[in-house]
């Protein structure tokens, strides 16, 4: 999906962002999560903030996933199919 992450589109402070397709053909960002300083609690707060946004502006929420101490968002927007 995101052809080994190459395609980096950003980094904040809790990781960085990679732009990435799914099968259907649309493009996402794939949002993975740097090592936690608490119990994962900043993954649990990102995944119910951005889940409760309903707005053609912004990234929508289409997935997460957890392995291990691995964390990630998958993300997409009318804006990214540009």
């Amino acid at each position: 999906m995101t052809k080994s992450f190459k395609d980096k589109l950003g980094e904040g402070g809790y990781g960085s962002v990679f732009k990435g397709k799914l099968r259907s053909r649309h493009h996402v960002a794939v949002k993975l999560f740097g090592k936690s300083k608490g119990n994962g609690q900043d993954f649990i707060n990102e995944v119910a903030s951005i889940g409760r946004i309903h707005h053609a502006n912004v990234a929508k929420l289409i997935g997460f996933c957890v392995k291990g101490s691995k964390q990630a968002l998958v993300l997409t927007s009318c804006l990214m199919d540009l």
